[in-house]
């Protein structure tokens, strides 16, 4: 080993350079070099925008959540109304329940199904139970 490099730091008054490295002599003694003063003291760039980054961020994932939780199913709501209000005579629809069935009556509050031909059963369901005009969905 002919080279023995030591690397030290001096305290906060006595140095202002912070973390120096000195050649070390054949006895093993580190050699003092003093620090150039006409060195500039390098700092850490200043931060931009310290807290306009964040405040963006936060409003960008506002309205991330609001398209994703209250726009959907707004968009869907408005939708199956609109299904609903087109509905007309001799339809076939099919409920949230999964049963198929004609449309027979549509009043405001309530739609009559006509769910079997042969033994003419019918039944009557709130409007919000359709759940597709099959009719409508063929076209």
């Amino acid at each position: 080993m002919d080279n023995i490099w030591v690397l030290a730091q001096a305290a906060g008054d006595q140095a202002s350079s912070g973390v120096s490295s000195e050649p070390a002599t054949e006895q093993g003694e580190a050699t003092t070099v003093a620090p150039d003063s006409n060195v500039p003291k390098t700092s850490a760039p200043p931060n931009k925008m310290p807290g306009y980054s964040n405040l963006l961020f936060l409003a960008l994932m506002f309205v991330v959540m609001y398209l994703l939780l209250f726009r959907g199913p707004q968009k869907q709501k408005q939708q199956h109304k609109k299904m609903i209000q087109t509905l007309e005579k001799n339809d076939k629809v099919r409920t949230i329940g999964g049963i198929i069935g004609t449309v027979v009556d549509i009043r405001d509050d309530e739609v009559t199904l006509k769910v079997d031909e042969s033994n003419n059963t019918k039944i009557k369901i709130a409007p919000s139970a359709i759940g597709k005009n099959l009719t409508k969905e063929k076209d």
